[in-house]
Formats: structure tokens, C-alpha cells, sequence
């Protein structure tokens, strides 16, 4: 029988069902090496804060970034899908206008913010410059930082001397270190978060991205000539001591407002490290399609859901993360070419089977790869070759003439998702 007592039974499921959903905070660091951190190995870079996301979370040792660049990773991680299919698969230049990521284009944080949540994005966009495919266009309520692809941390120019610093489409001039400007962003943001919604807050830094400039040095301002030049130890090392610095004051944060428990934290990079990174036992780095150039820091904490103190060896690609969120969050996933890996992170299944791809497609570089079980092939080359990770992860012995069935199984797999590329086809190209 329906009656007010089942009605009122019926809202209160309902409303503890909401109350349940967990806010999420997805923080981005930019160019870091696989062993920069402490938790991966660092012993020359203090990282307390991202640390114990991983003491209190699940540490993954086989997460992958979308691309070996800026803005494919990003594209793949707003989006949860391969990034070809919208025809961002190389980053944006300075000053390279004209395209980015549609805005009819489905993100998670339009998806978060059709089902009540509150979002906001403070950092690096890289996704397009024109107001039409910025941050507000993709379903971000607040957003402040810079559109294009690195700034000089103080004076916010790009290496072509353009301003880029922006809150919501308008461009501003702001005074101050641009990893202490997105912490206290976060952190306002945070401070007037309450319990009647959740929230989604996305956190990618610029740092450790060049320019290298470390804190509290105000005055090294970079042009053109200095752009690139830094040392580990003395500009490298704070930079990243800072990004940390920043996590602490958001954890922090978190605990004060008594969110920490039902809050889902994702750490992870957007693709291999740099010429200052560490990224040991791995070859090569950013630009690659080698270990070196994909394989990225993967931490998960939510303290209500996934066990603490965990490391797994799933594999696991930047548009996993995005639907993660979305599947704990209770939205579709629909259309996603990423994959709910929650159940593994949990420990309720087994690591799974997983097929992964990458394609450097540029009129200069030919470069293909995938990954199957423990399998690493490249293509595109004279040669195809086939690496053992679990033997061999620094990608030295090819094993391709030996293990022909395992190489042409996987060659065929590529081909087959190249296929599927053709079929969906995106509306420009950048080459």
C-alpha cells in the first residue's frame, strides 16, 4: 500500500542515497617523472602529502597517461575517451588558436554538474583558448588559471610574451607563485563546500612544467633565451616540494571541513617526465611512446570505499580515472572508451585483462604502441617490436622474433583500433 509513511520512507532513501555520493578532487601535476615522488621511489624530493594519499589510498604501479603529451592526456581525461577521437592527439603550440575541445563534447565535469554537483577547475586547461571550448563551456562553474600549455610562474606570459592568466573568460593580471595561486583557490573553494551537494574539483597544476622556477623567487622571471634552463636540485626539487606543499594544504582542508572520508582523491600526471624528471626503471620520457613517456604516478584515496595501504598492478590508463569518477558518482559512462576499475581497486576482482593504445600521428614521427597483459609492442618503424614488462621494463630486449603468434596478435589488435578511428572520425585535425 502506498501510503505518506512509504512516501516519506521512499525520500529519506533517496536523500541518504544523494548524501552518500562522494565529492571528488582530481589533482594533475605536469611533466613529473614516474620516480619523482616519495611513495615511487624519490630520495632526493621531499613528498609528505601526496605520500599519504598512497599510505591511506591504493598506489598504482602500472597507470598509464593517455598520450605522451599535455593536451591528449587532458583531452582523455575530461573526456574518457581516446583523445584521436576528437583530434587532439598532439599539444596545443603557443598561441595556436582556432580549435580545442567542442563544446558539445560530453566531459565529467558537465556530466558532475548535470547531476548536482558543484565543480570548479584552478590551473592548466590546454584544451583550446578561445572562450567556446574553455573550461566554463565543458561544464566548470568557477575556473581560474592559464588556457595554454606552460606560463612563466610569476609574470603568467607565455613564451611568446602573451598574458594568460584567466578568471572564468576574462583575462586578468594577477601577482603571485601560480602553484600558491591554485592552492588558495582550492582551498576557498573548499571552505565554502558544504554538505547539502557534492562537489568536483579539478586541480592541475603547471608545475613541474617549464619554465623551472622555484618559490619564492619572484624576481626570475623567464623569456625565450632562459626559458628552459633550471637545475633539479635547486629548481626542479622546490618546485615539486611546492605542488606538494599545496596537496597538504587541500588535505588539510578537507579533514577541517570533515569531507576526507567520503571523498575520492586522485593524484596522477599527464604523461612521462621531462629533461629534469626521474623516470627510472623506465626509458626514454615525455614525447614518447616508450615507459619513459606514458607511464605516470596513479594514486586513489577515498577512505570510505578503498582500502588503505594498497598497491596494485592494474593497468590503467588517464581515461580509467575519468570513469571511476563518473561510476562513483552514479553518472553514465556511456560512450566511454574507459573502463570502471573500481571493483579491482577495491579488491573485489582480480586485476583485469587489458588492451591499451597509443599513436604519435605527425607529419615529422610515426609511432604506434599497445599493451597487452605484461606485452609492450611498437610499430611504425622499420621493425616491430615486442617487449616482457614483467622482465624487462626498461624496454631493451625485443623479443618480437621470438614471440612472432604474441606479435602479430597484438599488431592486429592495433590495426583493428586504428579501424575504429577511421570510423568516428573528428571534426579537425591537429596535426
Amino acid at each position: 500500500m502506498y501510503t505518506r509513511r512509504n512516501f516519506l520512507a521512499a525520500c529519506g532513501g533517496l536523500l541518504a542515497q544523494a548524501a552518500q555520493r562522494p565529492n571528488v578532487i582530481l589533482i594533475l601535476t605536469d611533466d613529473m617523472g614516474y620516480a619523482d615522488l616519495g611513495c615511487y621511489g624519490a630520495k632526493d624530493i621531499s613528498t609528505p602529502n601526496i605520500d599519504s594519499l598512497a599510505r591511506d589510498g591504493v598506489r598504482l604501479t602500472d597507470c598509464y597517461s593517455n598520450g605522451p603529451v599535455c593536451t591528449p592526456t587532458r583531452c582523455g581525461l575530461m573526456t574518457g575517451r581516446y583523445q584521436q577521437r576528437f583530434g587532439l592527439e598532439w599539444a596545443l603550440g603557443p598561441g595556436q588558436k582556432g580549435y580545442g575541445l567542442e563544446p558539445h563534447n560530453p566531459t565529467i565535469a558537465r556530466l558532475l554538474k548535470d547531476a548536482g554537483y558543484r565543480t570548479a577547475m584552478y590551473g592548466k586547461w590546454h584544451l583550446g583558448y578561445e572562450p567556446e571550448y574553455g573550461p566554463n563551456r565543458h561544464g566548470f562553474e568557477e575556473f581560474s588559471g592559464l588556457l595554454s600549455g606552460n606560463v612563466d610562474h610569476y609574470s603568467h606570459k607565455e613564451i611568446n610574451g602573451e598574458d594568460d592568466w584567466y578568471e572564468n573568460t576574462v583575462p586578468v593580471k594577477i601577482e603571485g607563485y601560480s602553484t600558491e595561486l591554485i592552492r588558495d583557490r582550492a582551498v576557498q573553494f573548499l571552505e565554502k563546500q558544504s554538505a547539502a551537494a557534492p562537489f568536483f574539483l579539478y586541480l592541475p597544476f603547471n608545475a613541474v612544467h617549464w619554465p623551472f622556477q622555484a618559490p619564492s623567487r619572484p624576481t626570475d622571471v623567464k623569456q625565450r633565451p632562459t626559458w628552459y634552463e633550471g637545475t633539479r636540485q635547486y629548481d626542479y626539487k622546490p618546485m615539486l616540494e611546492a605542488v606538494d606543499a599545496a596537496v597538504g594544504a587541500v588535505l588539510r582542508t578537507l579533514e577541517m571541513k570533515g569531507f576526507a572520508r567520503n571523498t575520492l582523491v586522485i593524484f596522477t600526471n599527464d604523461n612521462g617526465g621531462e629533461r629534469l624528471s626521474d623516470n627510472k626503471p623506465f626509458f626514454h620520457h615525455k614525447a614518447t611512446l616508450w615507459e619513459g613517456g606514458i607511464r605516470v604516478p596513479g594514486i586513489l584515496r577515498w577512505p570510505a570505499v578503498l582500502p588503505a595501504g594498497n598497491v596494485n598492478a592494474q593497468a590503467t590508463m588517464s581515461m580509467d580515472l575519468t570513469a571511476i569518477i563518473a561510476s562513483a558518482c552514479g553518472v553514465s559512462t556511456a560512450g566511454m572508451d574507459g573502463r570502471n576499475l573500481l571493483p579491482v581497486l577495491k579488491g573485489d576482482v582480480s586485476v583485469q585483462p587489458r588492451t591499451l593504445f597509443w599513436r604519435i600521428h605527425r607529419a615529422d614521427r610515426r609511432h604506434r604502441a599497445a599493451r597487452k597483459g605484461n606485452w609492450k609492442w611498437h610499430g611504425g618503424g622499420e621493425f616491430e617490436q615486442l617487449y616482457d614488462l614483467s622482465k624487462d621494463p626498461g624496454e631493451r630486449r625485443n623479443v618480437a622474433w621470438r614471440n612472432p603468434e604474441v606479435t602479430k596478435e597484438i599488431s592486429s589488435a592495433y590495426a583493428a583500433w586504428e579501424e575504429m578511428l577511421k570510423k568516428n572520425p573528428p571534426p579537425k585535425v591537429i596535426a
